[in-house]
């Protein structure tokens, strides 16, 4: 590791079904291509000076060393109200970070390959009732580790077959390879998150996971791991296309999300964000150069064959903001009909009952808000959003018609309050 010297006038919305609406109509009458539209913050109900405390924080964060950088756009009713980018994409260089950067987005995958689920059932061509191994045959006959009190476990068969409903809701029992049996899933080379250095095809390494011991009985609980890694294989064999073809035919093009990549095209490796963490004295450090999941690495120069639904996307704040804006329309964007609104409300109404907690569920791809009090932060009862592991996060608001994306590359266990602070902004500068 290197070190590095860092330098010092709306009426609320009524309900969720009215708002998207409302926004739908905006988008459909867009042109099918194009920016999104941007306003001054006034117009969209911010008081401006408000809203320029979070570019402030933001700069702050890189002064302390918190963050290397960081890119936040905040979107009102379709159009771009504010945008700022801060810091550094390469501290140690003293390159500056564009808005048009792009990041690692890790688990934002999931989200999309979510949406591409869904895409599928508004065609017919699955159900996700229906159990995964009607599709992916490896999955036929799974099982559980229970754990045994002294660090042994026993394996025994699921009580049910996995529904691509359980995979949607992260209920599968399904981890990353590390709990109960775990050792099974390190000897098979299958453990984390990271994709890209794997020269096999994402089918081949799901297919291994069907004869490995999950950590849960489908249903029991809340287990995040590989659940949308095993659907972005779902997605290929329904579709008959590779995820990588799929995503970016069906969902990239007719959203113009021109900067979305599971590996990096010519000529931008110099927009991909350097990440960063901090060392053991606490000071803000840049991953050294080669391969793996903290460098440049295999996002440019790696086999190209493993497209990771669960982990493995690249892309920019503008794409993104075009990607949950289609979610905020009820699944359409400048004219292009990406989800039915059916599934849209489907895909952020809670599934998981109080498996998360009592201040949030989840729903299919989603983190969804059930208790305002609860979580103790601004917001509102069903905005959804999710995260990143490089401490990218997002979310959308319905009832205030709202899309907040926030992209950092930051890879590190020293506390910072960002995301927190970033809410509190936000929700302190809006008027009405």
């Amino acid at each position: 590791m290197r070190r590095i010297v860092t330098p010092s006038a709306r009426p609320h919305a009524g309900p969720i079904a009215t708002a998207l609406l409302l926004t739908a109509a905006l988008a459909c009458a867009a042109p099918p291509a194009g920016e999104l539209p941007r306003v001054p913050p006034a117009d969209a109900g911010f008081v401006p000076e408000r809203l320029e405390r979070l570019g402030a924080a933001m700069e702050e964060y890189v002064a302390d060393g918190s963050l290397p950088g960081s890119v936040v756009m905040v979107l009102r009713d379709g159009a771009v109200a504010y945008e700022h980018a801060a810091g550094y994409s390469d501290a140690e260089a003293g390159t500056p970070l564009a808005v048009d950067a792009i990041f690692r987005i890790a688990s934002q995958t999931k989200a999309i390959v979510s949406v591409a689920v869904m895409m599928l059932q508004d065609e017919g061509a699955l159900l996700i009732g229906d159990p995964v191994s009607r599709y992916l045959p490896a999955f036929a006959n799974t099982t559980v580790a229970v754990p045994q009190g002294n660090g042994s476990y026993d394996v025994v068969p699921a009580n049910r077959p996995v529904t691509i409903r359980d995979l949607l809701t992260h209920t599968a029992g399904i981890g990353y390879g590390w709990g109960p049996g775990g050792d099974r899933w390190e000897e098979a080379g299958i453990t984390g998150w990271y994709f890209a250095h794997r020269d096999e095809p994402v089918r081949a390494t799901v297919d291994r996971m069907g004869a490995l011991p999950f950590q849960a009985q489908p249903g029991e609980r809340f287990v995040y791991g590989y659940a949308t890694d095993i659907l972005g294989a779902l997605v290929e064999e329904v579709s008959g296309r590779t995820l990588d073809d799929f995503l970016r035919s069906r969902i990239f093009e007719p959203l113009d999300m021109r900067d979305t990549h599971f590996y990096l095209p010519p000529g931008k490796e110099d927009r991909l964000a350097s990440v960063h963490g901090h060392n053991a004295e606490g000071e803000l450090v840049r991953s050294p150069e080669g391969p793996g999941m903290n460098t440049q690495g295999e996002y440019v120069t790696g086999p190209r064959q493993s497209f990771s639904g669960g982990a493995g996307l690249l892309s920019t704040a503008r794409d993104y903001a075009r990607f949950l804006q289609m979610m905020l329309n009820g699944g359409a964007l400048g004219g292009a009909r990406i989800l039915s609104p059916a599934s849209v409300a489907l895909m952020t109404a809670n599934h998981v009952g109080e498996l998360m907690g009592g201040a949030s569920g989840f729903g299919l791809g989603f983190r969804v808000r059930l208790d305002l009090g609860a979580a103790g932060q601004p917001g509102s009862v069903g905005d959804y959003g999710w995260g990143g592991a490089y401490h990218t996060t997002f979310w959308v608001d319905p009832a205030e018609r709202l899309v907040v994306v926030y992209f950092t590359q930051r890879s590190s266990f020293r506390p910072v309050d960002d995301h927190a602070k970033l809410r509190a902004l936000v929700y302190g500068a809006l008027e009405d």
